[in-house]
């Protein structure tokens, strides 16, 4: 298990009315006060959902997918069991990318483990090109990493700056 920091304001923005940052904050203040307390659990238990009905809308099956959210400190926690490494890393990048989220608690399994991708943030004036450059040594090998981070990349000149992105060995 490991925790993987993202940008918590860079991302998909599913909680919608939710703000289950904004409801843990309030229950913190008032600890004694049980519509709060229950506010909160709500919204983090409606933003969890949304994180995981996310990674099923990305095609990236993982056997018991179960997801929790934190409010507090803006961290989702995802178990269960993928079928292979780049599946587990995908999605925890689903979780990650998300806005509001600042990190990730892995608890995935895998059932076919292989060697781990590294990781990027992107940074302002990055391209898949320069990133495959810095990591490769060849510009030319930028569609590696966009199918290792398909179906969250569309197309390979749609990256944003804070976004992490899987690089995978060559």
């Amino acid at each position: 298990m490991g925790l993987f920091s993202f940008i918590k304001e860079a991302g998909e923005k599913l909680f919608g009315s939710a703000k289950p940052e904004e409801a843990a904050q309030q229950a913190q203040a008032a600890p004694d006060d049980a519509a709060l307390q229950a506010r909160a659990s709500e919204a983090n238990r409606i933003a969890g959902e949304a994180i995981a009905q996310y990674i099923v809308a990305q095609g990236l099956t993982v056997e018991n997918l179960q997801v929790a959210f934190d409010g507090g400190p803006c961290e989702a926690t995802v178990s269960g069991n993928a079928p292979d490494q780049a599946t587990k890393e995908k999605v925890l990048l689903c979780a990650g990318n998300v806005q509001g989220v600042k990190g990730v608690n892995d608890d995935l399994t895998v059932t076919e483990a292989v060697e781990e991708s590294r990781w990027h943030d992107v940074v302002r004036g990055d391209t898949l090109s320069a990133i495959a450059k810095i990591y490769y040594g060849n510009a030319n090998l930028y569609p590696k990493i966009f199918e290792a981070n398909k179906p969250m990349l569309s197309h390979p000149d749609k990256i944003y700056v804070g976004q992490k992105l899987r690089i995978p060995p060559v």
